[in-house]
């Protein structure tokens, strides 16, 4: 009777110990957890990072953390340029606020930043590599047919990639220098492909 109330006791004393230790993991992996929940307030798991505003309400500039910013800050400051030739009439071979057509227009933007490009937009459309709709950026350059001969003959810099909404900067020989959108019926039609030169 006395060996088996020893035994009744020691064996309760590996069970009660055993619990503890297995309390005490628990704590401790909650705590773990928690200090980890702390550290992502404000983001889902697994959720890539997102860009960093820049501070002055006027730029449109955007800083990512996970990537070389150099290319970015490139594209918008080519995207600006070509803006202010906004307004500017067409002009056939053009390259000056006196006149622009559109590959003009997206050479003279690039070439601001040192990036030589070919003259024609059909040599334009063999540099840096395709893209679908889905990945465009700004910066890239926009293609179009807009000819019976069946050859890319147009070239656009897109200004706005938002939300499914692409927008473009180029030079129609009606309108001069403008921005446009991919949604519309003609350049929709008109349409061949993206690419991204930087």
């Amino acid at each position: 009777m006395m060996r088996n109330l020893s035994l009744l006791l020691i064996l309760s004393l590996l069970l009660i110990s055993c619990g503890t230790t297995h309390t005490t993991q628990t704590a401790h992996h909650k705590s773990k957890n928690s200090s980890n929940s702390h550290s992502r307030i404000g983001r889902a798991p697994n959720t890539p990072k997102t860009p960093i505003r820049k501070v002055e309400p006027s730029s449109n500039e955007l800083f990512y953390e996970d990537r070389d910013e150099a290319p970015y800050k490139v594209k918008q400051e080519i995207i600006d340029y070509a803006k202010t030739f906004e307004g500017t009439r067409y002009k056939f071979g053009g390259t000056t606020k006196a006149g622009m057509d559109c590959s003009g227009l997206v050479c003279t933007a690039f070439k601001k930043e040192n990036i030589e490009l070919p003259r024609i937009s059909r040599d334009m459309a063999t540099q840096g590599i395709p893209i679908s709709l889905k990945e465009v950026e700004e910066g890239d350059l926009v293609f179009f047919k807009t000819s019976s001969k069946n050859v890319i003959s147009h070239v656009g810099l897109v200004v706005k990639a938002e939300g499914g909404q692409i927008r473009f900067i180029h030079s129609t020989t009606r309108a001069g220098v403008i921005i446009s959108s991919l949604d519309e019926t003609y350049w929709k039609n008109a349409f061949v492909e993206v690419r991204r030169v930087i």
